[in-house]
Formats: structure tokens, sequence, C-alpha cells
């Protein structure tokens, strides 16, 4: 009996689908309730997102010039893609020097953020001092808007980008308000507040 071999169904989620419904706004301005409801079904997911920032680009660039830092870039993306992937998570891009990440659960991006520092630490003692990787994490949780494996946009996103790259300093970790009400009690400390661009931020930092 001959089997035929089932090719999987293409993910629904793509950017090519996004455009398409958001050009349907553009054209049926009276179905925006309906369509951006239909955007948010199709492409929203519920998950705890990882920004991973590396320090140092301005310095090392014009000590050492662009190539090295794209050279401790990619180091940075070595080290860190597996351990990502053994705590649960997905790299869904690496822009410039910042890694995005989706998991399922808070507890796993701390534990794939500690991990990182941990290894980056460890790494570093054998590097020159101005070869040295250092980064800053913030890790927020909720409602993301995914395409694909490709990007993902929201609230969330955007407040742990701003935690990796404008508020932690390098070996830091810090939660926004909705990823901290996901862990113990234990594993964060008292909350900060930060003013960015306007926006005021409650974090905490990872213990």
């Amino acid at each position: 009996m001959n089997h035929v071999a089932l090719e999987a169904a293409p993910p629904l989620n793509t950017r090519e689908r996004l455009d398409e419904l958001l050009s349907q706004i553009i054209d049926h301005p009276e179905l925006r309730v309906e369509i951006s409801q239909s955007i948010e079904r199709e492409f929203t997911q519920r998950r705890a997102v990882l920004v991973l920032d590396m320090s140092g680009f301005s310095r090392t660039t014009q000590v050492h010039g662009v190539v090295s830092f794209l050279l401790m870039i990619h180091q940075m993306r070595l080290l860190a893609a597996p351990t990502i992937e053994a705590c649960g998570g997905i790299l869904v891009k690496a822009e410039a020097d910042n890694l995005y990440c989706l998991f399922d659960e808070v507890s796993q991006a701390v534990a794939a953020a500690r991990e990182i520092i941990r290894q980056l630490n460890t790494v570093n003692v054998l590097l020159p001092a101005t070869r040295r990787l250092y980064a800053s994490i913030g890790i927020g949780f909720g409602d993301i808007l995914v395409l694909g494996g490709h990007d993902l946009f929201g609230d969330e996103v955007n407040l742990a980008s701003k935690l990796g790259e404008d508020v932690a300093q390098g070996g830091m970790i810090l939660l926004t308000e909705a990823a901290r009400t996901e862990l113990p009690e234990t594993v964060a400390i008292a909350a900060e507040r930060a003013s960015i661009s306007g926006l005021a931020l409650t974090y905490h930092a990872v213990v």
C-alpha cells in the first residue's frame, strides 16, 4: 500500500498574511474593527519575551573598528543560542547587537538569562579586557504579536527592550511588572521606577 507523505501546512501568522489584512483595513476602513480582531486572533500569543542587549558598542568600535564589534556580536549569538534553545526558548531575531527571544514561561526566560550571564562571566576570564562580552537583559510577559519565527511586536516587547537597552547595566536581568507577577517573590527584589522618553516604567531586578 502506497502512503502519500503529507506536507506540513504553512504557518498562518506570516508577514504576507499580516500585510494582506492591513491592506484590507486601508481599502475597507469600515471593517477596521473586524479585521483588527482577526489580526489579534491569528497573530497574538501569550508568551514571555527576552531582549538581550550587548554593552560597549561605541567604545569597542572607536578603539578597534566595527569589524571587531561584529565579531563580538557573532560570539554572543553562538554562545546564547544553544542556551536559549536548551531552556525551551526560540531566538526569533538578531538585530544589531540585540537578541529577541520567546519562551512559554517567564521562569524559562529567567533561567536562560541567568545561564547566559554565567557563561559570559566564565568566558570573560579568558578574554582581554577590551574584548570581553557584556550583556544586559530585559524580560516581559503578555500578549505578543508574532510573525512566524521572524519578528514580534507588542507592549511587553517594547518594555523588555527598554529595560535591556536603557535601564539595565551589564550583567543585570530586569523584569517588567507583568513578568514579575509570573514568578515567586523570592526571584526578584523590590520594584524600582524609571522614566524613559516620557514613559514611566516599574521594573524588578532578578536576584
